[in-house]
């Protein structure tokens, strides 16, 4: 061995030695963990700051006489909860490329704005709501072709927890009440979602952010295809085996499902506004025609109609839940719905009302507050259990932030 290389050796052996002691001592902190460092690490992964003395000490209090949960909703009390981790948490649910860093808009609002009120969190996907900032801040009023509104709340400085106000959806952007679906239909999705495409990015981003599954993980080849659209060619490359056995695997269960946004579409000019950042969400009601498709349906939905003509033409917005059967059966339908129905709002409570969004939420929370996934059966036990607190406290999502931080403060 030359002496570059017994040197190479040496600092090798040195790194790692350094490394195993930097872990060991991390691992004797944690388990060495007093009541005053279990409550800093609880308000540091909650609010993202350290606390005051004062809150320090009394979170301690609470963790020594065996009340952590108290102390993980004292940390919850601090300003930098919503302003700071809850945005971020729900950022990434706004957009495609899945970014935190994008500013304050009505989706992220109505998040922070159900965890901080303690609301049922199914409600997200399909409630007359939305968030807004107290009239009192002389903001820009809402509106539904800029994101004036809450870019300027949030450039003010004002406390989210302080100066969010619940508002009905559809006051605010002139869906009629029935078309509204919580975040589904709020500006920021539809800018991210309902924009050009068919629609289909709506229930996939839906299916991600909310189920915690990407097409992927639910394909099925063994369900109908008589729901798959014309847009779907048959014999991909002139194979049909490719369609059998891939295209069917996603299209037979989501092209049924996002039926259910045949009404919906964002319009904007793509010559003067490439990003859609003027643009708006739009819904033919009752009475309106599409003057592509001679009915309420837009016109994406028969786009590319010539790839296969005797697929399925989209007549109106009633949707079915193939996945009801065959294995995705595993996502918990709930058995008191009907599987089936029309609009926006019926399919996002059959999203919300299912196990996979329960066990989504929590699993979320707990890598968010943990900063790791679950990761052993210690952890697959604690999500169980949380997943059960979560659906057995009226699905208040505080719940799940302040139970991971305890499981996660270190004894």
């Amino acid at each position: 061995m030359t002496a570059r290389n017994r040197i190479r050796s040496l600092l090798g052996k040195a790194c790692s030695t350094a490394v195993l002691v930097a872990l060991v001592s991390v691992q004797a902190g944690l388990a060495n963990a007093g009541p005053r460092e279990q409550a800093k690490r609880i308000h540091d992964r909650i609010a993202g700051v350290p606390p005051s003395e004062s809150v320090l000490d009394d979170m301690a209090a609470d963790i020594t006489s065996g009340n952590a949960l108290n102390a993980a909703f004292t940390a919850m009390n601090d300003s930098a909860f919503y302003d700071v981790t809850l945005k971020n948490f729900s950022a990434p649910w706004t957009n495609e490329a899945m970014s935190k860093f994008v500013p304050l808009n009505d989706y992220i609002a109505t998040v922070i704005g159900l965890v901080r009120d303690e609301d049922d969190f199914r409600k997200v996907l399909y409630d007359d709501i939305l968030y807004v900032g107290d009239p009192t801040l002389s903001l820009p009023s809402y509106s539904t072709s800029n994101n004036n509104h809450y870019e300027s709340l949030e450039t003010s400085g004002a406390s989210l927890k302080d100066n969010l106000v619940a508002r009905s959806q559809s006051n605010l952007n002139g869906l009629p009440p029935a078309a509204t679906a919580g975040v589904i239909t709020s500006r920021a999705s539809a800018k991210a979602f309902f924009s050009a495409g068919t629609n289909r990015a709506m229930f996939r981003f839906t299916l991600i952010n909310h189920m915690c599954n990407d097409l992927e993980q639910v394909a099925d080849v063994t369900l109908p295809t008589d729901r798959i659209r014309q847009d779907v060619s048959r014999s991909p490359g002139g194979d049909s085996r490719v369609f059998l056995n891939n295209c069917v695997g996603c299209h037979t269960g989501m092209d049924p499902m996002a039926q259910a946004f045949a009404y919906y579409d964002y319009e904007y000019d793509q010559n003067t506004d490439p990003d859609g950042d003027l643009g708006r969400l739009v819904y033919n009601a009752v009475g309106q025609t599409d003057p592509e498709t001679g009915s309420r349906v837009q016109a994406k939905y028969h786009i590319n109609s010539a790839t296969f003509e005797q697929g399925y033409v989209t007549p109106d917005d009633s949707w079915d839940n193939y996945w009801r059967q065959g294995s995705n059966r595993r996502l918990g339908w709930d058995p008191s719905l009907p599987g089936s129905g029309s609009g926006a709002k019926s399919l996002g409570m059959e999203f919300a009302h299912s196990d996979a969004f329960t066990e989504c939420q929590v699993t979320k929370v707990f890598e968010n507050v943990c900063l790791r996934p679950p990761s052993d059966s210690e952890d697959r036990s604690q999500i169980s259990s949380m997943v059960a607190s979560f659906a057995g406290q009226g699905y208040k999502l505080k719940q799940v932030f302040a139970e991971s931080a305890v499981y996660c403060m270190g004894e």
